[in-house]
């Protein structure tokens, strides 16, 4: 059963006092495990040929670790733009050709179906072709490559290795902070995982990036407030998916984007039927709900970042 939170909602978020693009949720989550992933990774660098590091299709930006650029230090990198079925397919063409300009080979995968997987090894062996040459200049011939798989939370790197290897699995939940430490797979002849626990960073510099990695659940939902993040939410997707919005929600005649997000939620819980005693809309009922169906695509296939912002 929902119970509504004390979180007195209706007063932090009026039409006095609300402004969409003031109110950013501040999140910061940076757990002690954190910390110690941090030097696992740069302790293991030196056993692997490459670096593998997996994001979120639907925020391929803030799903990066800025910190990952540091830790990698020019080592070889493809990346796996994974969740593709959730996202938008054209915004993903559009990520996986700006990531090439910047010399990193890039493939769209959907880890629990196994979806655009065959491209992994071909992505590696491209950005190691040059090392590969000179193993068998060397009489190396076979030698066997290792990859580190990296990101943050909840991105699936998990799902990726129990896709790719035949031996032992990874632990694998809908949830961030599964894996707590490293482990070594063998996907195949000549091919080496080495899986690594989600790592996220000190401080958010940019409230939208928290928000954005919140909305996918790469952040825990128990640290922050979920009726403000859902309205968030619906702001964002009212802004650039509003025929989804109003199909998934029979918000039909109504100008979504016109609409500051709570007001929005309050719309959901009362078509939905969601009230509490006396009437009242249960909004945090109306949240989960908005939060859960983004994550499961059920709103659409949707996209939140395009490269041209990167511009």
């Amino acid at each position: 059963m929902f119970v509504r939170k004390h979180s007195k909602i209706g007063e932090k978020m009026n039409k006095q006092n609300y402004r969409k693009e003031e109110n950013a949720q501040s999140i910061q989550w940076f757990p002690g495990h954190m910390t110690r992933t941090r030097r696992q990774i740069e302790k293991s660098l030196s056993l692997v040929d490459a670096v593998a590091e997996v994001i979120d299709a639907r925020i391929p930006m803030s799903s990066r670790n800025p910190v990952l650029d540091s830790i990698i230090k020019g080592k070889p990198r493809v990346v796996l733009l994974n969740k593709c079925d959730m996202a938008d397919p054209n915004k993903t063409a559009r990520w996986i050709q700006w990531f090439r300009t910047k010399g990193i080979p890039a493939v769209a995968v959907d880890c629990k179906s196994g979806k655009g997987l065959n491209g992994f090894i071909p992505a590696v062996q491209e950005v190691l072709k040059e090392k590969i040459q000179a193993w068998k200049s060397k009489g190396m011939v076979g030698r066997v490559i290792r990859v580190m798989i990296v990101g943050v939370p909840n991105v699936g790197k998990s799902s990726l290795i129990n896709r790719l290897c035949k031996g032992g699995k990874a632990d694998v939940a809908d949830r961030p902070g599964v894996t707590r430490q490293n482990r070594w797979f063998t996907i195949g002849k000549g091919f080496e995982l080495l899986d690594t626990p989600g790592v996220l960073w000190p401080k958010f510099e940019d409230k939208l990036v928290g928000e954005k990695l919140a909305f996918t659940g790469a952040v825990k939902d128990d640290v922050v407030d979920t009726e403000h993040l859902a309205s968030r939410l619906l702001e964002f997707l009212a802004e650039s998916y509003p025929q989804e919005i109003i199909r998934r929600y029979k918000l039909d005649g109504i100008d979504v984007a016109a609409y500051p997000g709570y007001e929005l939620l309050e719309m959901i819980g009362k078509k939905r039927g969601m009230l509490v005693s006396g009437g009242e809309i249960n909004t945090e009922r109306a949240s989960i709900a908005v939060l859960d169906e983004f994550r499961g695509a059920v709103i659409g296939k949707i996209t939140l970042e395009s490269p041209e912002e990167m511009r």
